[in-house]
C-alpha cells in the first residue's frame, strides 16, 4: 500500500505546473490584447479611458505639472513642441449662456482673474469665450491672449470641465452684451443669485473687470480645486516663450545659484495703494494725482501710515535689504530684479546695491 500511494505527491506537482502554465497563458494574452486595443486607439483617434489626471494641487508637489508642460526646443528658431495628452473627455451640460470676460490690470493679476472667472463659468453651466486681457492700463500692452497663453491647450485642458469657444455664434452679431462689473470678493453664491437670472434673461453677459471678482476663501473644495488646474495646468504659455524661458533659466543656472526678486515697488502700485512711505512731498503729490487719473481705482483718500501699520504695503527696497541679510543670504548673493521700473530709481536701490552688489535687473 505505501508503494502505491509513493506517486500521488509527483501527480499534484505536475497538476500544480499545468495551472501555473495556464494562468501564466492568461497573463500573457492579457497583455497582449491590452496593448493591441491601445494602440488602435492611438491610430484610429478613439478615445481612451475615461479615468481623469488628478488635479495639480496649490500648494502639493508641482514637478507632475512641470513634466506634463515641459517644452522640446527646436534648435532652428528656438520654438518648442509641446507634447498634446490624450483629450480629457468633454462633459456635456447645457449651457446657460455666454460669458465674455475682460481682464484688467498686470498679467498676474490677468491670470488670477482668468481662473478666478473659469470657475465662475463652470459653477453657472455657461459658455465661456476666450478672454480678452487689458490693454488700456499702465502698461498699455497690446497682447492678445493667444500671443501669450497656448489658446488650443487652454480650451482642450478644460474640456471635462467647461466649454471654452474663441468667439460668439454668428447669432450674436451685432448683439450688445450686457456689460458690469462683479462686486469684489464675493462667493459662489453672489453669482448664483445675482448673476445666473441675469445670463438666462440676456444670453450673453460680459465683465468689464475680473479683478479680485471672487473670494479666496470658503469656497468649496472642488472649486478651488478647479483654480488651481487653471493656473498651473490650463493656462500654458505659448511654445516660444516657454523656450524663451526655459532657455533663460537653463543659462542662469549655469553660473550657480541666485534669487530674482519681484520688489512690487512700481509706480502704479504705490499710487493704487497709497503707499507714500519714504517718498518727497513731490513724490507723494505725483502719486497721488495718478491714482485719481484712473477713475476705476474706487479708493482715492488714502492714509499712508495706516494702511502701512495694518501691512498693507510693499516693502521698500531698503527693508528688502535687511529681510534678505536677516534670512542668512551672503553678500555675494546673485540677484536679479524681475519687476517694472522701480518708483524713484537708483536711489531707491542705494541701500539694496550697497549690501548686495551682485544685482542687475
Amino acid at each position: 500500500m505505501a508503494k502505491q500511494k509513493a506517486p500521488l505527491p509527483v501527480i499534484r506537482r505536475r497538476i500544480g505546473g499545468v495551472g501555473l502554465l495556464r494562468w501564466a497563458v492568461r497573463v500573457a494574452s492579457s497583455i497582449v490584447l491590452w496593448t493591441a486595443l491601445l494602440q488602435l486607439s492611438t491610430f484610429f483617434g478613439l478615445p481612451l479611458s475615461p479615468l481623469r489626471a488628478a488635479r495639480p494641487s496649490c500648494i502639493g508637489n508641482r514637478n507632475a505639472s512641470a513634466t506634463a508642460s515641459a517644452v522640446t526646443a527646436v534648435a532652428s528658431d528656438d520654438v518648442g513642441d509641446l507634447a498634446h495628452p490624450a483629450l480629457p473627455t468633454r462633459r456635456s451640460y447645457k449651457s446657460n449662456g455666454y460669458l465674455l470676460i475682460s481682464c484688467n490690470g498686470g498679467l498676474n493679476q490677468m491670470r488670477a482673474a482668468i481662473c478666478d472667472m473659469v470657475t465662475v463659468a463652470r459653477y453657472l453651466n455657461l459658455t465661456m469665450v476666450v478672454p480678452e486681457l487689458d490693454k488700456q492700463s499702465f502698461w498699455a500692452d497690446p497682447s492678445d491672449f493667444g500671443d501669450i497663453f497656448d489658446v488650443n491647450h487652454f480650451i482642450y485642458s478644460l474640456r471635462d470641465e467647461v466649454k471654452v469657444i474663441r468667439e460668439l455664434p454668428q447669432k450674436f452679431n451685432g448683439k450688445v452684451p450686457l456689460s458690469m462689473q462683479p462686486v469684489s470678493w464675493s462667493s459662489e453664491k453672489y453669482y448664483l443669485r445675482q448673476i445666473l437670472p441675469l445670463v438666462r434673461k440676456h444670453k450673453v453677459i460680459r465683465f468689464s473687470r475680473t479683478d479680485s471678482r471672487l473670494a479666496n476663501n470658503g469656497l468649496p473644495l472642488r472649486l478651488q480645486k478647479l483654480r488651481c488646474h487653471v493656473n498651473y495646468n490650463a493656462l500654458r504659455f505659448t511654445p516660444s516663450i516657454e523656450a524663451l524661458g526655459n532657455k533663460m533659466i537653463s543659462s542662469l543656472r549655469k553660473t550657480g545659484s541666485f534669487v530674482v526678486l519681484h520688489l512690487r515697488y512700481e509706480m502704479d502700485m504705490l499710487a493704487f495703494s497709497g503707499c507714500t512711505h519714504g517718498c518727497s512731498g513731490q513724490e507723494t503729490a505725483e502719486l497721488t494725482r495718478m491714482r485719481y487719473a484712473y477713475p476705476w481705482w474706487k479708493e482715492k483718500e488714502i492714509d499712508s501710515e495706516k494702511k502701512r501699520l495694518e501691512g498693507l504695503c510693499p516693502l521698500t527696497p531698503g527693508e528688502t535689504t535687511l529681510v534678505l541679510k536677516a534670512l542668512g543670504f551672503p553678500r555675494d548673493t546673485r540677484i536679479y530684479i524681475a519687476s517694472g521700473e522701480i518708483y524713484g530709481g537708483e536711489k531707491r536701490l542705494a541701500a539694496l546695491k550697497a549690501e548686495f552688489p551682485n544685482i542687475g535687473a
